[in-house]
């Protein structure tokens, strides 16, 4: 089956515009879904794909995958049988039926604007480098959802002001707003320097030691100004990503175009945040 999944691969990336962190996601189940596949045929059993599929979910169960884990490979295997389904390849989808799990969805806590305002605020009220570093990971992070390992990630080679994005290591492009985007510029051209003691250090946030500031130094940073203004209960580490997609929701976005903007490998990830939003504002 490898052709097979080949040009779904393909037809992912072409056709459907998806990004390679999703398309890497989603070889790896195929990966391991056609694998099985293969060596139950070899055993010579004869069994449908149907009942193969059937078998590869009970082999699942046996590893103890999360459940998250298991929904989404269940997920690879329906879309890649459907695209057989598609192409000819196939008359039924012996996908279709398998049962996937429920999993639990929860409820994202995100900031109101006047609550990042004041957290943001809060990083203000002093003018130390540190300080100045803390407002401008707080502003990246509010507007572009970026995970906080991303951003303690970051390089300054991967900061591209000409196209105004960002370059992760992933491969994933992230834009910049024009405000967030002369933001950043001055950050890097004065603030960054007044914590940069190696000059070979290409970190962009750096602790006042002069390296790369870890993501548990980043979230207590966060922590602390959250504890002082009354937040601490609600600012999570995810809290800001979680502010960033409630809010492009509310603009109307598509939910293929936040999924690109978050990074996620499936778009089922994406759909938890509108789900959420919907039980809240219901």
């Amino acid at each position: 089956m490898d052709a097979e999944v080949a040009a779904f691969l393909q037809y992912l990336r072409e056709e459907k515009g998806y990004s390679a962190n999703t398309i890497a996601a989603y070889q790896t189940d195929l990966a391991q879904l056609t694998q099985f596949i293969a060596a139950e045929k070899r055993k010579g059993m004869g069994q449908s794909y149907s009942d193969l599929l059937k078998s590869y979910l009970l082999k699942l169960k046996e590893k103890r995958y999360s459940l998250a884990t298991m929904a989404r490979k269940i997920a690879s295997a329906k879309s890649f049988f459907r695209f057989l389904v598609q192409s000819g390849k196939l008359a039924q989808n012996p996908a279709q039926n398998l049962p996937s799990p429920q999993v639990k969805r929860h409820s994202f806590l995100a900031l109101t604007a006047a609550e990042y305002h004041s957290l943001l605020a809060e990083a203000k009220r002093l003018s130390t480098p540190e300080s100045k570093r803390d407002v401008m990971m707080l502003e990246l992070l509010y507007a572009t959802g970026l995970r906080i390992s991303e951003l303690v990630s970051l390089n300054v080679g991967d900061v591209d002001l000409e196209q105004s994005c960002l370059r992760l290591s992933s491969g994933r492009q992230v834009p910049l707003e024009p405000h967030v985007r002369e933001l950043l510029a001055h950050f890097l051209k004065k603030d960054r320097l007044e914590l940069l003691y190696d000059e070979a250090e290409q970190a962009v946030f750096l602790n006042r030691r002069g390296r790369r500031l870890t993501r548990q130094g980043l979230w207590q940073i966060i922590k602390n100004y959250a504890a002082k203004i009354g937040l601490e209960a609600k600012v999570t580490p995810r809290a800001l990503r979680h502010s960033f997609a409630k809010r492009k929701l509310q603009g109307g976005i598509d939910l293929s175009q936040l999924q690109q903007l978050l990074g996620h490998a499936y778009i089922s990830s994406t759909k938890v945040y509108k789900e959420s939003l919907s039980r809240q504002e219901g």
